[in-house]
């Protein structure tokens, strides 16, 4: 007697590509078809059954990874409807299909067209709606439901977003200032894909901080991770800006860019991306003061970045000019290594952020004041 163990294949079937291993997936293409209307009946007037629709349901601590993994063959497909008959003459519905995804993510269609935004727990939309019964007006004929590919573009939700150019010092201030584990190394691009982090405070506070891959210029136009990476600073309450005090220069063929030239050129890049993370609180860290910096360069340097409009051309080359500039809430000379400078930088942050949402507050105060003036004004 022959026996033939199954266990291989089952194994095989659930193994995930080595490709996905490790990676945080902020995109993802389905295939969703909605199902078919049932057809009537016209000896009776019977309707058929509605197709079933196809929606997508946002959950908390749920990442595009384990979407992949429930629907490995990236095909989504809902019930179709009921044919009316004798025995019933109304069809049943179709089964409708609930795809849940993770909290932020931005639903859109084959042509770029946005079909819904999932930003809280249960938020819901349908992507693909089922087609009608068959009835009177269509011949008794059931509808075809809709079939397209939908793109979920996850945008990461972190109160702070820590933005800089590759070998700033992000991933070192990340692991010194929370619970993350980033990987760390003296050359650029050792961060290849976002981290999350924790910073705990002593009252049980928790402030959430994502350490993104490093930009480099040209990152508006997609050049590197560019999209990639800016893309998920749109959602961070706080921006923390990381600048190498020496400067960077990205490879031989690039020229060296000065700290207070980096800041420029950060600025431009953002600007250029979008307008509106201007608006957004800023913190400027000038990072590894633990290396020989004079003092008074320092000193010079934060006036230069406090006055950034009024810098001259020799400091702000032509290509890094902008028309908007940050204003920074903090500017603080730290090394990511100094447990003393950590404190200071974690105790800014919350100072920084408690601040902007209490301006938020004064703001939505106002406007609810000015909407109930219009309305009582306008019932007298």
């Amino acid at each position: 007697m022959v026996f033939v163990s199954v266990y291989p294949l089952l194994k095989e079937f659930k193994r995930i590509p080595n490709k996905f291993k490790g990676q945080l997936i902020d995109t993802l293409r389905l295939s969703v078809k909605a199902g078919h209307g049932g057809n009537g009946f016209p000896k009776y007037g019977g309707v058929g059954g509605q197709g079933g629709c196809v929606y997508c349901v946002a959950k908390e601590d749920l990442t595009l990874a384990k979407v992949l993994k429930r629907y490995p063959t990236k095909q989504i497909r809902a019930g179709h409807g009921e044919d009316s008959c004798k025995a019933r003459l109304l069809g049943r519905r179709g089964m409708d299909i609930r795809v849940e995804v993770p909290v932020g993510v931005t639903i859109l269609d084959d042509d770029g067209k946005k079909l819904g935004e999932l930003n809280d727990d249960s938020s819901h939309c349908i992507v693909a709606r089922g087609g009608g019964g068959g009835c009177t007006g269509t011949s008794f004929i059931g509808r075809k439901g809709e079939q397209h590919s939908i793109k979920l573009d996850l945008k990461l939700i972190a109160d702070v977003g820590l933005v800089g150019f590759p070998n700033a010092g992000k991933s070192t201030l990340l692991k010194a200032i929370s619970n993350a584990r980033p990987k760390i190394a003296d050359y650029p691009f050792t961060t290849i894909r976002p981290q999350i982090g924790i910073i705990d405070y002593p009252d049980l506070r928790q402030i959430s901080m994502a350490d993104l891959p490093g930009l480099i210029e040209g990152a508006h136009t997609n050049i590197g991770m560019g999209h990639k990476f800016l893309k998920h600073i749109e959602r961070t309450r706080l921006l923390v800006m990381v600048v190498d005090m020496f400067g960077f220069k990205l490879s031989p063929s690039h020229p060296h860019r000065s700290s207070i030239e980096n800041v420029f050129a950060l600025n431009k890049e953002l600007e250029l991306y979008d307008e509106s993370l201007f608006e957004k609180p800023c913190i400027l860290l000038l990072n590894k003061m633990d290396l020989s910096t004079n003092k008074a360069d320092v000193t010079e340097l934060i006036a230069k970045v406090n006055n950034l409009k009024d810098c001259s051309d020799a400091e702000c080359p032509t290509d890094l000019a902008s028309k908007n500039y940050i204003k920074f809430e903090r500017i603080i000379p730290i090394s990511a290594k100094d447990n003393d400078n950590v404190t200071s930088v974690k105790t800014a942050i919350r100072d920084v952020l408690d601040d902007y949402a209490e301006r938020q507050l004064m703001i939505d105060d106002r406007l609810s004041r000015l909407l109930n003036e219009q309305s009582q004004s306008k019932i007298v």
